[in-house]
């Protein structure tokens, strides 16, 4: 049976691959989102062209290619989707959206993203990710929708030394407001969960990469200063390492808990295997055909060592398998990147 899902976010990197899959097997997706300038809008309104809202084109001027806000809009592409561009803490346009398309699940994935950033401009984060959250949350408990599940992130374990990080370790000590913002969520939902009996899922996102990725990540970061012979900025000298998952399984990953709703619970979703930095940056070296110029550096605030998911939950849960190669994924995400930016 098809669902009538809300996905916030659609504009970004697993909300586009999340909602192109809702729609490629049958479901009704609303997309939303606010499209920021906190990356290249361009970037953004692509993804939403390959999901057939027609708001992007190399021969318009970022001036004239602007969006209505707060109306919804028709895909081209997929007659089950729709489109909103308007702010989760616009809790008017939210409840009617709410009230008039009677939706049998969300899934939050729309927020002020980056944990660096969030030092330079902590208000942002909290309108989006506090307050925004918190309308959501307000909509879902007055129109009657118990399915929901949202973006937290591996970010809430902090300087947690203990590895893998588990859904049981304590997650009280965020060192960046973004982590802050995240756990807040997860308390917010267990409130409500709690209070009026809705289905809430939090998943703890680990590093996602893939095609369409966001330019501000380390993927992406490294494939443009690679192409472009540029150094890329090698942090902590290279002693990192990151729980990389691919898009796709982390994709799997959230439909299967959109599928199967169950009274408050937090998931880690990640590859369950950590890789180094250097690694990861030599299989891409490997992919581009060309080395990289490294420029080595200390630590960056708010940054950790290490990521590491124990998904176990969503394994026993769920059947969660994620299985893409580094390889495979990063050659995935070459190919991409190759063609978007006609490399």
């Amino acid at each position: 049976m098809s669902l009538k899902i809300l996905v916030t976010g659609t504009a970004g990197f697993i909300g586009y691959h999340l909602a192109k899959r809702l729609l490629d097997r049958g479901d009704e997706v609303i997309g939303l989102d606010n499209i920021n300038d906190y990356y290249d809008v361009n970037l953004k309104h692509a993804r939403l062209n390959e999901l057939g809202i027609e708001c992007y084109s190399e021969f318009i001027s970022q001036e004239h290619n602007k969006l209505e806000s707060n109306k919804l809009i028709q895909s081209s592409k997929y007659k089950k989707h729709k489109f909103i561009k308007t702010d989760l803490e616009n809790s008017e346009v939210m409840n009617k959206l709410f009230k008039e398309e009677k939706f049998d699940a969300v899934c939050n994935l729309a927020a002020q993203a980056g944990v660096r950033y969030s030092i330079e401009n902590p208000h942002a984060y909290i309108q989006s990710n506090v307050v925004g959250f918190m309308n959501i949350l307000e909509a879902c408990r007055n129109f009657d929708v118990k399915n929901l599940s949202y973006a937290s992130s591996s970010s809430v374990y902090g300087l947690n030394k203990s590895q893998p990080f588990k859904t049981t370790d304590k997650t009280d000590s965020p060192i960046s407001l973004y982590a802050a913002t995240k756990k807040s969520n997860e308390l917010m939902a267990h409130t409500y969960s709690h209070l009026y009996g809705m289905q809430t899922t939090g998943l703890r996102f680990f590093t996602v990469y893939g095609p369409w990725g966001r330019p501000d990540m380390a993927p992406m970061l490294f494939a443009d200063a690679i192409t472009n012979h540029r150094a890329i900025k090698v942090f902590n000298h290279g002693k990192m390492s990151r729980d990389f998952t691919y898009i796709d399984d982390i994709v799997d990953g959230v439909i299967k808990v959109i599928d199967n709703p169950s009274d408050y619970n937090i998931y880690n979703i990640g590859n369950n295997t950590p890789l180094s930095l250097m690694k990861f940056i030599q299989t891409l070296e490997k992919a581009l055909g060309t080395e990289a110029q490294k420029n080595f550096m200390d630590m960056q605030d708010g940054d950790v060592v290490s990521t590491y998911a124990d998904v176990s939950g969503l394994m026993q849960d769920f059947d969660y398998k994620p299985d893409t190669k580094l390889a495979d994924g990063i050659g995935e995400f070459v190919k991409w990147y190759k063609f978007f930016y006609k490399e």
